[in-house]
């Protein structure tokens, strides 16, 4: 191929390595801010392509794979890996060049898969990222002695450094590299990295001693978990602390937006539809984006740094006692902020058995949108009254929807694990401890961007979607002149709520709650104005608008009732957003219907309980 064929046809490359390699900072080192991020057709795996111009002006295309231990996937993630190195992905073409990228700190792990990829018989480049890390604990890499053995080109990077990749591009400016000769298939690859280690790799020790110091803080039976406590406490602190401000922004944009349009729209179905049903139904989710932001920059600083993969070490036993593994810690921890993202966490769990069981768990976590209702429930019905001095008893209920969220999360899971692993043994946690490392700001930038339209275009058009749905069931048919009621009670929606209240009855949940559980379907905290709605509240600010409501509900609703709907909220399954998202992450029908009905049996049998002894007791 002539100079000229080199400049007009792309350059199509693939990033492949072993977690906690650098993959992903050296895909975000070439590409910068010229990334799509998309789900493959009917899978659940995320494609993530990007692109750059090599000096030469040719263009390069890069497909950021999944990180894979082996060709032999045990997870989706890793057999989207393996399938688009071998060619045999329906929706890639095998791409030019297989970029394999291994961490030069430690190179034993990785360079076994190298060797792995090297009997493909594909154009390979061997990228050592962290060469400066390697340089800093006195590890000695021949890379001229590596490529001669492997019989590709190696070459080291520094995905952190503005020019850390710059001899990388150097080298794909130009012909491919032949393929390297292919390995034995009878050949013992663990044996070959032993061989090619000593020949081409001088350490002077294992790890890092100031990793070696960090860790016996951080990994103590006891004091790790302490610092765990206190690490997740300032976490989720800093969401609804720092959240705050960036979110009553959000809702005064959004509500000047209404009143904007209001004033140029006239009164009527249409003014209705825009002002009540689109702006308000998507102002609904734009309202947490922030706490989503805020969670996501701690996720991943702390995975960046090399922290959450210990923290799922320390809590594997725990994990394991209740039926889940170790990997479960993350998605529960970003369930706390929504359930979208923690389900979406599921993709490294290999065992799909592990994996459902954690998507079925995590979104008992209470995320943010149930804030709103305990709040307009505690403060209607628990006094504001000081406990030993120090503990406010309204606080102390929170914490403890908090508390019931989570270990009813474990019981179920202890439970399945009963029902399902009878005679089974337990898979062991096998993870790569990283090494610590400072969290680099364009990659922490570059997964905000990356998670936050994720989450909008997932979760806002869903929204959008269900707003204008259940406003046409709160508007029609429109009440004739004469009625007096709220005229929500003549509507669908009215005579939903009507009907669900048979069922709902044994709960001590009215009609009325069943209307306002109706538009909570599209968001949790959107059953707070549906309350409002049916009570026909009205005030002269929001925070008078949920005092009055509270007040209202205090008068119409027994104490029973009130904590039967807060058993409910804790255990029932998420918005219809989140149950969009299980069933494209499970991608079975009948796997989303199991999880919905367990749910919902949890939660009526829990609030069945909470309102008959509530009720025995006052």
């Amino acid at each position: 191929m002539n100079s000229a064929s080199l400049i007009t046809t792309p350059l199509s490359l693939a990033l492949v390595g072993v977690p906690n390699c650098g993959k992903t900072a050296l895909f975000n080192r070439l590409t910068g801010s010229r990334q799509k991020v998309a789900n493959y057709a009917g899978a659940t795996v995320e494609r993530k392509e990007g692109f750059f111009v090599l000096p030469s002006g040719r263009h390069a295309r890069v497909l950021d794979l999944p990180g894979a231990y082996s060709l032999n996937a045990t997870s989706p993630d890793e057999a989207v890996t393996r399938d688009v190195c071998l060619g045999q992905h329906p929706a890639e073409q095998q791409p030019d060049l297989l970029l394999c990228v291994a961490d030069a700190t430690n190179l034993r792990l990785h360079l076994r898969f190298v060797l792995e990829l090297k009997r493909l018989g594909r154009p390979m480049v061997l990228a050592l990222n962290m060469a400066d890390a390697a340089a800093r604990r006195g590890i000695r890499i021949d890379a001229q002695a590596l490529e001669a053995i492997l019989g590709i080109p190696v070459i080291e990077t520094i995905a952190i450094k503005k020019k850390g990749a710059a001899n990388l591009i150097a080298a794909l400016d130009g012909h491919l590299p032949p393929a390297p000769p292919k390995l034995a298939e009878d050949a013992d690859l663990h044996a070959e990295t032993r061989r090619i280690l000593a020949a081409t790799v001088s350490m002077p020790s294992p790890t890092s001693p100031v990793d070696a110091a960090i860790d016996r803080w951080v990994l103590h039976p006891v004091l790790g978990l302490v610092i765990l406590a206190a690490v997740m406490l300032v976490v989720f602190q800093s969401v609804y602390a720092w959240a705050g401000p960036f979110s009553d922004g959000i809702e005064a944009g959004i509500g000047a937006l209404g009143a904007l349009v209001g004033e140029h729209v006239p009164e009527g179905l249409l003014h209705s539809l825009i002002v009540d049903g689109i702006i308000a139904g998507v102002g609904g989710v734009l309202v947490f984006l922030p706490q989503i932001l805020i969670l996501f920059f701690f996720i991943l600083v702390l995975e960046e740094s090399g922290y959450l993969p210990r923290a799922a070490f320390l809590l594997d036993r725990f994990m394991v006692g209740a039926g889940l593994s170790g990997r479960a810690f993350i998605p529960m921890l970003s369930s706390f902020a929504c359930a979208i993202p923690g389900i979406m966490a599921t993709r490294s769990i290999p065992d799909p058995r592990d994996r459902f069981l954690t998507i079925l768990v995590a979104p008992m976590m209470t995320c943010s949108a149930r804030l709103p209702v305990y709040a307009l429930l505690i403060g209607a019905f628990i006094p504001d009254r000081a406990i030993g001095g120090v503990f406010n008893l309204q606080g102390l209920t929170l914490f403890a929807l908090y508390m019931a969220g989570i270990f009813g999360a474990l019981g179920v899971a202890w439970v399945a694990r009963l029902l399902g692993r009878r005679g089974a043994e337990e898979q062991a946690l096998m993870m790569e401890i990283p090494a610590w490392r400072l969290p680099n700001p364009l990659d922490v930038l570059l997964g905000l961007k990356e998670r936050g339209l994720i989450f909008l275009r997932r979760a806002g058009t869903l929204i959008l979607a269900l707003s204008v749905l259940l406003w046409f069931l709160a508007t029609f048919p429109t009440p004739p002149a004469d009625w007096s009621r709220p005229a929500i009670e003549y509507s669908f929606a009215g005579h939903i709520g009507r009907a669900l209240a048979i069922f709902f009855e044994p709960i001590g949940f009215s009609w009325q709650i069943c209307v306002a559980l109706i538009p909570g379907l599209a968001a949790r905290e959107v059953a707070v104005s549906g309350l409002a709605s049916v009570y026909a509240i009205s005030g002269a600010g929001e925070e008078e608008t949920a005092q009055i409501l509270g007040t209202a509900l205090a008068n119409e609703w027994s104490l029973a009732t009130a904590f039967a709907l807060l058993a409910w909220y804790v255990f029932a399954p998420q918005c219809l957003a989140t149950l969009s998202v299980v069933r494209r992450e499970t991608a079975s029908w009948r796997a989303t219907a199991v999880w919905a009905a367990l749910l919902t049996g949890l939660a009526y049998g829990a609030a069945f309980l909470t309102f008959h002894i509530t009720a025995a007791l006052t």
